[in-house]
């Protein structure tokens, strides 16, 4: 796995884009390539959690929200939402992906071969594993990353999810 040190990649911490990252020069964000990152801190996702998230989606499935219900269910118990885990991503790659060091703005590009694994359970805790798989010049300062991306489980032999995401970044 890859750490970043400040004196052998030049790195710092920044935070332009509203979330903390690892910042470098392109070169050295296309010789990680294929190199794993250091894993993300281990993240909570408990039940208050996944009841916000039932609310903003509008998604009050069972499993998600009736404790009661989901313990008598397949599961054991509430699970979070195959989305929600998703959508911590960003938070998770906090001071773990490397983000070019002139970005102006960071774009989330999408995500290929997305796949919901094992679900998260309500008090499970969770992290970001990633490896850079690509980094390529899409031109006027545009730089596609493509992160293969795996969400472990703590205490799990599963991962709760893989992908592939995609983020575009825009620099000076």
């Amino acid at each position: 796995m890859v750490g970043f040190n400040n004196d052998f990649f030049n790195v710092s911490q920044s935070n332009i884009i509203g979330v903390k990252f690892i910042a470098m020069n392109i070169q050295a964000m296309k010789d990680l390539v294929g190199k794993p990152l250091t894993p993300s801190e281990w993240k909570l996702v408990g039940q208050s959690r996944i009841n916000d998230f039932a609310d903003a989606t509008e998604d009050h499935q069972y499993i998600h929200v009736d404790e009661e219900r989901a313990k008598d269910s397949w599961l054991g118990g509430t699970v979070a939402h195959g989305f929600l885990v998703l959508s911590l991503l960003p938070k998770l790659a906090e001071g773990v992906i490397p983000q070019p060091d002139n970005i102006v703005m960071g774009l989330n590009y999408g995500f290929d071969k997305v796949r919901f694994i094992s679900p998260v359970k309500s008090g499970d805790e969770i992290r970001l594993c990633a490896t850079v798989a690509d980094v390529v010049e899409k031109g006027e300062g545009r730089y596609l990353q493509k992160l293969a991306i795996t969400i472990e489980i703590k205490g799990k032999e599963k991962p709760a999810i893989a992908c592939e995401w995609l983020n575009m970044f825009v620099c000076d």
